[in-house]
């Protein structure tokens, strides 16, 4: 019998890679330069907010009033610098409490209010507490009103619209009326939703005489209203703090839901037509 000969392998254990302490620390310092030009050119970016609320600009001492702003603040004046030339408001509700109409001037002490969204009704069955008084209040102040519904999708869509009607008289230099749309259904398909709110818009236009606009969240309107609804006007909620600019395709913008207006306790969202004031005008019931 033949002996085998068996070749045994030579197993070559090989040396980990060792990282140098000084590549580590390159490493490091690349992350921290990298982090610092990020954060740099984030205060360049909003320079001019950071200077209005450290009032570099005016030159005053104001620690406490900077102390109390918050990165919210900065982002409404960047935007509202950018499109000085457009027409800007606010929407209001019960929630704004008792506002004092006749203190009320500017957004963020700066910038002119024109407009003003009012809330009317909820649903089928609830008025806003304190709609008459905003109504009326904002037509003594020479503000360009609206009102709004708010949109319960589970309820019967013609009678919201009957509340709607019967709670508001629009006139002559009144802005067009508004539905909220901004929650989806528990009981009923998308498709049953977009019925109900398009009997909604139908009975309330043939009301007016006008064609109503839209309300409700960026992401609802690209999801499911824009090319179904492309027939009516919208107006877009993004309070995306990189969003600095209306889209082309939005009638009005609310940037943000926390701005500070003189005659109104705590915060209030801001609004942003996409026109100037001549041509908000234009679009006001006849």
């Amino acid at each position: 019998m033949r002996k085998r000969t068996v070749t045994r392998k030579t197993v070559v254990k090989r040396k980990k890679k060792t990282t140098s302490p000084l590549y580590k620390k390159g490493i490091r310092f690349l992350r921290v330069g990298l982090v610092c030009a990020f954060l740099m050119a984030m205060l360049y970016h909003y320079r001019n907010g950071l200077a209005y609320y450290f009032s570099f600009k005016t030159d005053k001492v104001l620690a406490e009033k900077a102390a109390n702003k918050r990165l919210s603040d900065i982002r409404n004046h960047q935007v509202l610098e950018k499109v000085n030339c457009k027409s800007v408001g606010i929407d209001v509700s019960e929630y704004q409490g008792e506002i004092q109409w006749d203190e009320m001037g500017s957004i963020e002490e700066e910038f002119p209010i024109h407009f003003v969204f009012i809330r009317a009704t909820v649903g089928c069955d609830r008025l806003d507490k304190k709609f008459k008084r905003n109504w009326k209040s904002a037509k003594e102040q020479k503000l360009i009103r609206g009102a709004y519904h708010y949109y319960r999708p589970n309820e019967n869509s013609i009678a919201q619209a009957d509340l709607f009607i019967k709670t508001v008289q629009l006139k002559k230099g009144d802005l067009p009326p508004v539905v909220d749309l901004e929650r989806l259904s528990d009981n009923q398909s998308m498709e049953r939703l977009k019925l109900g709110l398009r009997r909604w818009l139908e009975r309330v236009e043939a009301h007016y005489k006008v064609r109503p606009i839209i309300y409700t969240g960026e992401k609802y309107y690209l999801d499911f209203l824009k090319k179904e609804f492309s027939d009516y006007l919208f107006w877009i909620a993004n309070y995306n703090f990189y969003r600095e600019n209306i889209e082309e395709d939005w009638l009005f913008w609310q940037f943000t839901e926390k701005a500070s207006v003189a005659g109104i306790n705590g915060n209030v969202d801001v609004n942003i037509f996409n026109g100037d004031l001549q041509q908000l005008q234009f679009i006001t019931v006849d």
